[in-house]
């Protein structure tokens, strides 16, 4: 659609300037997660904000871990929520750039999180600047929040006390600029075999738990390979992946103990507490007590599934935003990463798309990660025209 002369007006207040700066400054602040080191790139951010005239709140997860809360006002109707997280990976090894440098080079932001996603939260903001001038019906309300990478502190504290109503969420992580409306889920399973330590001279003195463990693998490989078969028609099968074995103290020692941590991907509807029952039922035809053995199961972590119909007004909107904004024809799209949108969708039951720049296939959670500045300049643009023609 063509744009409107107000429409045209807020996009050219979009200041890439300000743009790539508040990325690189977000880029110096150290963020990585584990161990938890939000503070300082929350703290980028809320100056950022309150250079700009924005209200910003400050809510704490955990000693020194804040959410952060940055709106525009607006109408007393539903607002939009833009969505994001402020802890990064850890940087890790062979970067040949700086890793915290923000270098700006040949039209690309290179640095941790440039592309997951403090690219996106400077694309969020400087739409927000953009807005500031334009009665909307409703506010628009960037929230940033902690341990998206790990264990969903950060969500699941803003989802409990959050008041306000929204018309729907656009999560801004990395998408190419393509409009999400599916993503799976995520859960950590651990699977803890408990048997009897003896001699390894005299092996059947003992209970080997690392045998246990074992069988529990197979398992585990049988259910990814059922799932295989019931592929969601966005996003492919749910998926089982063992990631970790720890257990044992020594070769000749029978071991007792013998620690499983599993990655299941969920699909939208997939409950997480089924997952769990499903194992321990799966687990329990294993008769691993006839061995001697006793088996604990938890999940440490899930974040859910969404779905998000693609007549809804969030998704025709957002995707007309973006082809105005300067993205290319892409068609609509599932994700396989997860994210929190999934949360906001599950328990403040609104519509949620995913999209945002950089690339979560190519760059992030890579050595060298970058965002390229067009794709900023043209994810704030989309931001900023659908919240104008949401809140119009």
């Amino acid at each position: 659609m063509s744009l409107t002369p107000a429409e045209q007006k807020v996009l050219d207040r979009i200041d890439e300037d300000l743009l790539v700066r508040v990325t690189q400054d977000l880029v110096r602040a150290h963020g990585q997660n584990p161990p938890g080191e939000e503070a300082a790139t929350t703290a980028v951010l809320a100056a950022a904000a309150r250079e700009l005239g924005l209200d910003v709140q400050l809510s704490p997860v955990e000693p020194g871990r804040d959410n952060v809360t940055i709106t525009l006002a607006g109408g007393n109707n539903p607002g939009l929520l833009l969505l994001g997280h402020t802890d990064v990976v850890p940087v890790g090894d062979g970067w040949t750039v700086d890793p915290y440098g923000g270098l700006l080079r040949d039209g690309r932001i290179y640095g941790r999180g440039t592309s997951d996603m403090k690219g996106g939260l400077a694309a969020a903001l400087t739409a927000l600047a953009a807005l500031r001038d334009t009665p909307l019906s409703g506010p628009v309300e960037l929230t940033a929040v902690v341990d998206e990478e790990e264990t969903g502190k950060g969500i699941r504290a803003y989802i409990a006390h959050s008041q306000r109503q929204y018309f729907g969420c656009i999560t801004a992580e990395p998408t190419d600029l393509q409009t999400i409306i599916a993503a799976r889920g995520d859960s950590y399973l651990q699977v803890s075999v408990h048997g009897r330590a003896s001699h390894a001279g005299n092996p059947d003195g003992g209970a080997n738990a690392i045998y246990g463990a074992a069988a529990v693998v197979a398992e585990i490989e049988r259910l990814h390979a059922e799932l295989a078969t019931a592929p969601h028609p966005l996003l492919g099968p749910a998926t089982w992946s063992v990631g970790q074995i720890n257990g044992g103290t020594g070769g000749s020692i029978v071991p007792a103990e013998c620690v499983i941590v599993a990655d299941r991907r969920l699909l939208p509807g997939e409950s997480p507490a089924e997952v769990l029952a499903d194992l321990g039922r799966r687990v329990a035809a294993l008769h691993l007590e006839d061995r001697g053995l006793t088996v604990d199961l938890a999940m440490p972590m899930e974040m859910p599934a969404f779905e998000t119909a693609d007549n809804a007004d969030l998704v025709r909107v957002t995707e007309a935003a973006r082809l105005d904004g300067g993205g290319q024809p892409m068609p609509l799209a599932g994700w396989t990463a997860a994210c929190d949108g999934g949360y906001i969708a599950r328990d403040l039951g609104i519509p949620v798309v995913v999209l945002g720049p950089g690339s979560v296939t190519t760059q992030a959670h890579r050595t060298d990660e970058s965002v390229p500045v067009s794709e900023l300049v043209t994810a704030a643009r989309t931001y900023a025209l659908a919240a104008l023609r949401l809140l119009a």
